[in-house]
């Protein structure tokens, strides 16, 4: 029985688009005792396969750890599939604010020693001894007392684009970091401060909190649900939001924004900006802050020497990354001599710039149709060349180009070669090209932006 993917990221993603349907990006956790988490995990991938539920989800004995995307209308028969574990019923699902049908790609279910690396030895404290869990108003209301500490448990490249008001956001890797660091820290307020912690979701407050109460912490509180619960929860209730910037998020959207406050700065040029990358080189691929201008000048790279290095035959690049460990970094680094404008554990107490906010529901009603795919780009003139597979693209026509480095570009055509030659349409089967500020890659794709039914 299948067990594993078995398509490419490339492929799900067109299946996605072709399939047309809304699909939700969730998130969830629950701690339990989990006799056989192999057994476990292949259970999941089974009913989940069959629900076309893709997402990076780590279970061991101590619990599972998911993120997840969901077709809209299988969400029920999915949750269906976690109430049929008594440790889940009931589980809450943390549904995220802002929607991308492409946020995972693949169905990725992994047996760990912990869903959480936190380098505690569990059997040393209670860990079903946890802190108060405070809804968003009465987290808002905490915060306002003088006699509170609030710290951040995520890690630098998460604080530095979003954060609350008057955090404790320390300069860490990972949340392993952050423990003995705050304890040392906050050595001196045990008796009489409350101490209030929060992170993504919630899970890693959940062990936090318990390990904080177990250090000697009298009046230790969490935020129920993390920061996207918080998010929904002000939304709904008209409350005002004591969080500014960005929610940083492990998918492809890498964030999901809060309030329009930049309060970060574009790691290469220092203009505000807090959309994260990753940088193209394959034997890099750190993660920075960069804006669409670095963006177009740099290709999406983080230093010459990378920029460099993506413009090397492929071959001369395999050679260059023999023997080097150049795994999975895309979220364990993000920090270089290259970026001159990273601040990390240095983040300003007011916003540096506004962002053009968007009505998100305005957002989900636009619609696009898969177009093609990149087949070239000719970088000396900033040609790009794509193979129409599907529908006419036009002069004139507004057009999304999206893949994993890329990212999601949108661009008006105003001029268009087909097939060599200039024209106004282009038709299935047509090799176009045309004139882009940016570099595109073999898996982007070239989409159609359609006018939404209800706009």
């Amino acid at each position: 029985m299948q067990l594993y993917n078995t398509l490419s990221a490339e492929e799900r993603a067109q299946l996605i688009d072709e399939a047309g349907k809304e699909r939700l990006t969730l998130s969830f956790y629950a701690y339990a005792k989990i006799q056989d988490p192999k057994k476990f995990r292949d259970e999941l991938f089974i009913a989940w396969n069959t629900l076309d539920a893709l997402g990076r989800i780590y279970v061991a004995h101590e619990g599972i750890n998911a993120q997840m995307s969901v077709p809209a209308d299988n969400f029920e028969a999915f949750r269906h599939t976690l109430e049929a574990y008594d440790f889940m019923k009931g589980i809450r699902l943390n549904v995220a604010v802002e929607q991308d049908n492409h946020s995972f790609l693949k169905l990725t279910i992994k047996v760990r020693h912990k869903i959480v690396a936190d380098g505690l030895n569990d059997d040393t404290f209670d860990v079903t001894n946890k802190g108060i869990h405070l809804k968003a108003q009465e987290f808002n209301n905490l915060l306002e007392d003088p006699n509170t500490i609030v710290v951040d448990f995520r890690n630098h490249y998460e604080s530095e684009v979003g954060h609350f008001e008057g955090a404790i956001t320390p300069d860490v890797e990972n949340f392993r970091e952050s423990l003995p660091i705050i304890n040392e820290q906050l050595q001196d307020f045990k008796e009489d401060k409350n101490l209030l912690m929060y992170c993504t979701g919630g899970i890693r407050c959940e062990k936090a909190s318990a390990y904080f109460k177990h250090q000697g912490f009298k009046n230790v509180f969490q935020l129920e649900g993390g920061i996207i619960e918080y998010t929904r929860q002000i939304k709904e209730e008209g409350i005002k939001s004591k969080f500014i910037g960005k929610n940083f998020v492990f998918d492809h959207r890498l964030g999901e924004r809060i309030t329009d406050d930049i309060i970060s700065q574009c790691h290469q040029c220092g203009k505000p900006c807090d959309n994260h990358t990753n940088c193209a080189n394959d034997a890099c691929h750190l993660l920075f802050i960069q804006c669409n201008e670095c963006k177009a000048a740099m290709e999406n790279c983080c230093s010459a020497e990378c920029l460099e290095t993506i413009h090397l035959p492929l071959e001369e690049q395999l050679k260059l990354r023999k023997g080097l460990q150049v795994g999975n970094k895309v979220f364990r680094k993000g920090k270089s001599d290259a970026l001159k404008f990273k601040n990390s554990g240095d983040l300003p107490v007011k916003p540096l710039a506004k962002a053009e906010t968007k009505n998100i529901r305005q957002k989900m009603t636009v619609k696009k149709a898969l177009l093609g795919k990149a087949e070239h780009y000719y970088t000396k003139s900033k040609i790009a060349q794509f193979l129409i597979e599907n529908k006419e693209l036009s002069v004139g026509d507004k057009v999304l180009i999206s893949g994993p480095t890329t990212g999601e570009q949108e661009i008006t055509i105003t001029e268009l070669y087909v097939n060599g030659n200039p024209c106004e349409t282009a038709k299935m089967g047509d090799q176009i090209t045309f004139e882009l500020p940016f570099r595109v890659r073999l898996s982007d794709k070239l989409y159609k932006i359609l006018q939404a039914e209800n706009a």
